[in-house]
């Protein structure tokens, strides 16, 4: 055989299959030891391995991220996945009417939802107007924001007080900076489950931002307890070098796992706590862990892919609603 990428050598006096390395690179008949052999097996399985795991790693990425719209697409699950999990945004005289007696609480998504999608995640400003729905809802509600990003960030971002952020994929919580009636005794709720990790992240972030810089494109983001790779302005020829990088950097850290997102991966700790958790862990901070009294209203995108627009107007509904049932306002 003669192909330099796959090269396998058969010697049946020494010990059959030899490697898959071109010829020159071998022993010699006379010097190939049954360690030998183990060794090259050992690198041949972990080849197939690693490029089985790329494979998959690329497929997952253009699912993830498909290059046209998802309401233009007929080929995709949208509409049966709408059955079973309806949007916020088109039942809002059910949400009221569920909501009858009960305290409802508000958790936004940021990237998608209360702003645009950006090639650079670093501009993806929300609206003023935007802003202001948002503070107007948490007048009326406890309101949290539930994202990937950096707490910090999104704080920069959003850069209202009132609120709870939970960033790093509910990582890292905290609760509003000043006095707030929902508080309920709990002001300045930090929660941080992951914090061992973040030595092992931050090295994690310069590995990648070192193996991926040859690669046009590509943006390592530090989430503080998540980095995120965005592949958004990566063409999609350079997918697999990509997700090569990245393997070969998470596969010298056990502890930490890979999700996927809209045209990123994120690397994370494997700890058991993900974005349902934090929900769960702010609903107790807030008084109502296993209450019958609250409805919790969660709108974020990655499946629905609504737009700022709508959520800004079902936001809006929600406080002339409030304010109806106040008798302060006309009804919506």
């Amino acid at each position: 055989m003669t192909n330099q990428q796959n090269v396998t050598v058969l010697d049946v006096k020494s010990r059959g299959l030899r490697s898959l390395l071109p010829p020159s690179s071998l022993p010699a008949a006379n010097s190939f030891s049954p360690t030998d052999f183990k060794l090259l097996l050992k690198k041949r399985f972990e080849t197939e391995k690693g490029g089985a795991k790329i494979n998959t790693w690329v497929d997952s990425m253009r699912a993830s991220s498909p290059t046209r719209s998802i309401k233009s697409d007929p080929s995709t699950d949208k509409s049966s996945w709408i059955v079973h999990h309806p949007s916020a945004l088109s039942m809002f005289e059910q949400i009221m009417a569920a909501s009858k007696g009960k305290q409802i609480v508000m958790f936004l998504d940021y990237d998608g939802t209360l702003s645009p999608i950006v090639e650079d995640p670093d501009q993806a400003f929300m609206s003023g107007e935007m802003r202001a729905a948002v503070r107007d809802v948490a007048r009326y509600f406890p309101t949290a924001i539930v994202t990937g990003r950096c707490r910090d960030k999104v704080y920069s971002f959003v850069k209202l007080s009132g609120l709870y952020y939970a960033g790093s994929h509910g990582m890292d919580i905290k609760g509003p900076s000043k006095s707030c009636k929902y508080n309920k005794g709990n002001q300045g709720v930090l929660f941080q489950p992951a914090s061992e990790f973040l030595p092992m992240i931050d090295q994690v972030y310069k590995a990648l931002v070192e193996k991926t810089k040859s690669i046009q494109g590509a943006k390592v983001e530090n989430n503080k307890f998540c980095v995120s790779v965005h592949f958004r302005c990566v063409d999609e020829k350079s997918w697999a070098a990509l997700a090569e990088q990245v393997r070969s950097v998470l596969s010298q850290y056990p502890k930490l796992k890979l999700t996927q997102g809209r045209k990123v991966l994120e690397i994370r700790p494997t700890i058991k706590w993900d974005k349902g958790r934090a929900l769960e862990f702010l609903l107790e901070a807030l008084g109502y862990v296993n209450s019958d009294d609250v409805l919790p209203i969660y709108i974020g995108d990655d499946r629905t892919d609504e737009d700022a627009f709508k959520v800004k107007e079902f936001l809006r509904r929600l406080v002339d609603w409030k304010k109806y049932s106040q008798g302060g306002a006309a009804a919506p």
